[in-house]
């Protein structure tokens, strides 16, 4: 197994993160400014009618309950009831619409977001996946962008509407009682200030807690790819055990930032208390000695109610804030990664081919960026002309997977070129490249989706009907007709429905289905039986005449009609020639074939 927390363990949790990361979201935000603005306009209708309401409170009670004529007093409570029904509509109204925008923002964005970080990371070679594992890349997908949709869609908005209510109240405070207003502004900074203190170790108790959930997401991930062997091993309890540390872990984590917000909440919740109960108090005295009328009293501490409301919020916002920032950072962090291999600026155009595709390496050198003091290939040269089968083989390690990689451009050499139809492969699109490629890996990759679409997953305009001739040609249409709903049935994740045989079918099929000039063939009959190695090695030479084939095989049997072969060790071509000629030289090729016939 691998370290699955290996990469958060490399580096600290995170002192650094701050609401400035979400600047980073800028260009996934201008798209709609025109919504943004709209709903701007909603929010600040909905804070400035909910300050309204002080005001309509204050009529009421001095206006509505003074006249001595009971019949007026019904009236114009009437009347002061019917406006506090109006302010209260149109505050429905407007919070409802703002509330339907934002949320809207914050799908859309976060959609915007997850679709372009999960582009990117398709588009990163192979070595960004030796050192990032999969499951943190998911859990950034999910957890991350979950609680970045929280604060667009939700924790920003309100935090401008009590940003909106918290200044109107204030200025609303200067205006009507000075001298409240001076005692509140007190009570904020004994507010802000454990706010502003405890914000710092909430960012970083987040961004750890991120982490956490990261490295469970991965181990989880791992282990659900290899069920079969790990039951294999009995290692349920081990494994089980394994993901409980690190989930405890990331709940430990989780429990010490919880413990910081909740210590802050407290204390908000209690000082708020305080000072309005204090401005309550100076109110009421105030209204006893005549200076102030009831309905002024009333306004007044609605304010006051509204600006630490206001507050308290915000300080949860900004909690909330801070966790999305460092979201937005991990994120960042996979959008910001540059893969080594990228389409040249001016690429060239491949020439058009009749039959097969000419494939050169010249003096080809590699080393695996995980293994950079040991060559995956050395000096390496290779000319296959056009519709010419040439089967690689050798002992394990000795470079033939390498040479496949490196003609999809999964690396680029250290040194030396490779070339195909005469153009170099770093003067190509990727997709051009590509496109005159067809694969049949020696792990059979099977899709979660039906039998059709899987072998059509290599060309997708292919009608039917072409779909069907390829699986015919693989020796797929009968074990797929049998399946319960036939080329319809979905063949689940991973095909688990299938035996290893049948997996290894659908992806010739897929290969044949592509008609590339250039068909590689890594292992693809090795999880066949003697029966059907047979009948699909037959359906695969039918398949490659008229185009290039590159054949890796252990199994020398499968290649011994290569119009060459070519025997690698140790990264460097030891042989070359035909079954005959490589089994009269008595050199490492015949001892893998003797050692094979012994094993047999």
């Amino acid at each position: 197994m691998s370290q699955a927390a290996h990469r958060s363990d490399q580096r600290p949790a995170d002192t650094r993160s701050s609401p400035r990361a979400l600047r980073a979201l800028g260009p996934f935000i201008r798209p709609y400014r025109g919504r943004i603005a709209l709903a701007g306009i909603f929010l600040v209708l909905a804070a400035v009618t909910t300050l309204v309401l002080p005001i309509a409170l204050r009529a009421l009670i001095d206006q509505g309950l003074i006249s001595s004529d009971p019949a007026e007093r019904v009236a114009l409570m009437q009347e002061h009831f019917l406006a506090l029904f109006g302010v209260g509509a149109a505050l429905g109204v407007f919070s409802a619409a703002r509330y339907f925008m934002v949320s809207w923002l914050g799908e859309r964005i976060t959609a915007d977001l997850r679709e372009a970080v999960y582009r990117h990371v398709l588009k990163q070679s192979p070595e960004f996946f030796e050192r990032t594992q999969t499951g943190e890349v998911v859990s950034r997908l999910t957890a991350d962008t979950t609680l970045i949709q929280t604060v667009v869609g939700t924790s920003v908005s309100l935090g401008l509407r009590n940003s909106i209510m918290g200044a109107g109240a204030l200025l609303m405070l200067i205006i009507t009682n000075p001298v409240v207003m001076a005692q509140v502004l007190g009570a904020l900074v004994l507010i802000l200030m454990p706010a502003i203190l405890y914000g710092r170790r909430v960012r970083k108790l987040s961004r750890a807690s991120q982490d956490r959930i990261a490295e469970a997401s991965a181990i989880a991930a791992e282990v659900l790819n290899a069920v079969p062997v790990v039951q294999s091993h009995a290692a349920e309890a081990r494994e089980a055990a394994r993901f409980g540390a690190s989930t405890e872990q990331a709940f430990r984590t989780a429990e010490r930032r919880i413990r910081a917000r909740a210590f802050l909440v407290a204390f908000i919740i209690t000082a708020t208390t305080g000072a309005m109960l204090w401005g309550l108090y100076q109110g009421t005295q105030a209204v006893m000695a005549g200076r102030i009328s009831a309905g002024h009293l009333g306004q007044t501490v609605l304010y006051v109610i509204l600006l630490l409301g206001s507050v308290a919020a915000l300080s949860e916002v900004y909690s909330d804030i801070l966790r999305a920032a460092g979201a937005t950072e991990r994120l960042m962090e996979l959008l910001a990664a540059k893969s080594p291999i990228a389409d040249p600026a001016r690429p060239r155009a491949l020439p058009a081919v009749q039959g097969g595709a000419r494939v050169s390496l010249d003096h080809v050198v590699f080393h695996y960026p995980s293994r950079p003091q040991q060559a995956a290939l050395h000096d390496v040269s290779l000319d296959v002309a056009p519709g010419e089968t040439v089967a690689l083989v050798g002992p394990s390690g000795a470079g033939k997977t390498t040479v496949f990689q490196l003609l999809l451009r999964f690396y680029d050499p250290q040194s030396g070129d490779i070339r195909i139809d005469g153009v170099s492969v770093r003067e190509l699109s990727l997709h051009a490249l590509r496109e005159r490629i067809a694969i049949v890996p020696q792990d059979s990759t099977i899709f979660s989706a039906s039998a059709m679409d899987n072998i059509r997953y290599g060309r997708p305009d292919a009608t039917d009907d072409d779909v069907v001739a390829a699986a015919r040609a693989a020796h797929a249409d009968g074990f797929i007709r049998q399946l319960p709903e036939g080329y319809a049935t979905h063949l689940g994740e991973r095909g688990v429905r299938l035996s290893g045989g049948q997996r290894q079918r659908i992806n010739i099929a897929r290969a044949i289905l592509k008609n590339a000039p250039l068909l590689l063939l890594d292992e693809a009959t090795s999880a066949l039986d003697t029966e059907s190695e047979r009948a699909v090695q037959a359906a695969l030479e039918e398949a490659m005449q008229g185009r290039t084939t590159l054949v890796i095989a252990h199994r020398l049997s499968t290649v011994v009609h290569a119009d060459r072969i070519v025997v690698l060790d140790g990264g460097t071509i030891v042989d070359m020639g035909t079954h005959q000629e490589l089994m009269a030289r008595s050199g490492l090729y015949a001892r893998l074939a003797a050692m094979q016939l012994h094993d047999a």
